[in-house]
């Protein structure tokens, strides 16, 4: 009995260590399908108010994965973003225990699953912040699941994550044959979905200079200098390069249109006949202007997502109506990357800058839309992970740009175009309004059935 009194506090220590080190900055991927079990397999057998407190603090404790970068974050301070984080995955950790303790097998092991993805999608829908992080992120490196998100967008793999662990602590054969089938069918549709054949491909080059600076003037010597350090760059390119993405705010002017960057570009790009995109930020009087600019057709995407500058509303292509221009934090969002594919595009060149430690998963959660919506992605920044891959989410090319103050970091690959728009980015997050109903119906039920039961009963 001694033993017993310990379990809850064990179950919830492991919940929270598997959470930990199954998403963060650098996740393991199996340990993301294993986090619920410990805490499901204890939750009927203490109280209500037990088994929300110890689902609150598992998910609070493992959301702490990424305070070490946080806290020197500009981007997302500890506080208050780091705090908000972690208590919104205790929050939506607790309640999905809650569910599953309350409710019957047969329908808990559908509830529990939904009332994880409910709070998760209403968050990354509300918020200015969007989304990332959560279990799907962990499993991005994991192909053969991740084509379930061209279908049911990322709140299929999340409720997939979740619902696996679910059946097992239901400790019900049936449920446990029935997970097994959902299972093998979600791999086998990503094991066929991934013969298709590749469409045709770009080389495509990825260059970053190692400087840490952000949006460097072009009226300053240092501007100058890096301006001409990347040209020195471009023409050292090998031949074929078909189009080259540099960072987010690579350069900056109080002219919305330099003519020292933008014809200079020009002329790389026609004489290479290749298409470069390139971040650049225009500073006016009263706001500043982040754009990706595309040469040689001059075209000018102005970023949808933006704490600080005015946002664009427009799809522009660097390349007509196959290689659509995105930046950076845009990624958080379901759009513009939906809207791209479902206007053709079949790649997006993303301008972006982190701040080292999140570029691999920041990376990665371009690699996620890019399979969402069936495009390739051109991922190339500042501090961060460049990163090439297909629109069935195989990474093609991969590296951290370098430490340092000067020098460059390059990636060059052959990247096929992706099959184009899917089923998600057609008819959208159906499959979280299906949660979201789920969840809704799971607390009624719940909680009259909470309401009828004896207040000693804890089964």
């Amino acid at each position: 009995m001694g033993s017993a009194k310990w379990l809850p506090a064990a179950a919830t220590v492991a919940s929270a260590a598997l959470l930990y080190f199954g998403t963060g900055l650098s996740p393991i991927p199996l340990l993301a399908w294993l986090f619920p079990l410990p805490l499901l397999l204890v939750a009927k057998k203490v109280s209500g108010w037990a088994a929300a407190g110890a689902g609150f603090a598992a998910g609070f404790a493992g959301s702490t994965n990424f305070w070490y970068w946080s806290a020197q974050s500009h981007d997302l301070p500890l506080w208050p973003w780091g705090v908000v984080i972690a208590t919104a995955f205790g929050v939506t950790f607790a309640l999905a225990v809650t569910v599953f303790r309350l409710l019957p097998p047969a329908f808990g092991v559908l509830a529990a699953p939904a009332a994880w993805v409910t709070p998760l999608y209403l968050a990354a829908a509300l918020n200015p912040m969007g989304i990332e992080g959560t279990l799907v992120t962990s499993e991005v490196e994991v192909p053969v699941v991740m084509q379930a998100t061209s279908a049911l967008g990322p709140w299929g793999v999340e409720f997939l994550i979740f619902f696996i662990p679910t059946a097992v602590a239901t400790w019900r054969p049936r449920i446990a044959l029935v997970a097994a089938a959902v299972a093998a069918l979600v791999v086998g549709g990503g094991v066929l979905r991934l013969t298709a054949d590749p469409g045709p491909s770009q080389r495509v080059a990825l260059l970053a200079s190692n400087q840490k600076g952000w949006a460097t003037d072009l009226d300053t010597a240092a501007g100058r200098t890096l301006l001409a350090d990347y040209v020195q760059q471009l023409y050292a390119l090998p031949e074929g390069v078909d189009m080259v993405v540099l960072p987010e705010a690579a350069f900056a002017s109080a002219r919305e249109w330099p003519s020292e960057l933008t014809e200079l570009m020009r002329r790389i790009a026609t004489g290479r006949a290749l298409t470069i995109v390139v971040g650049f930020q225009h500073v006016s009087p009263t706001a500043k202007y982040n754009y990706a600019l595309s040469f040689p057709n001059g075209a000018r995407y102005l970023k949808h997502h933006d704490a600080v500058s005015p946002l664009g509303t427009e799809l522009v292509f660097a390349e007509p109506g196959r290689v659509g221009m995105t930046i950076c934090f845009d990624v958080n969002f379901r759009s513009p990357s939906a809207d791209y594919a479902v206007a053709g595009a079949r790649m997006l060149a993303f301008p972006a800058s982190d701040e080292d430690h999140n570029g691999w998963r920041h990376s990665r959660t371009a690699l996620l839309r890019g399979v969402e919506n069936g495009m390739a992605i051109a991922w190339s920044g500042r501090k961060t992970t460049l990163m090439l891959s297909d629109g069935y989410g195989r990474v093609i090319a991969s590296k951290p740009t370098g430490p340092g103050t000067d020098g460059f970091t390059t990636v060059i690959g052959d990247v096929p175009l992706g099959p184009g728009a899917t089923l998600y980015s057609r008819f959208g997050d159906w499959f979280a309004w299906l949660c979201l109903a789920v969840t809704a119906l799971a607390l009624v039920k719940a909680f009259a059935r909470k309401k009828d039961r004896p207040a000693a009963d804890h089964g």
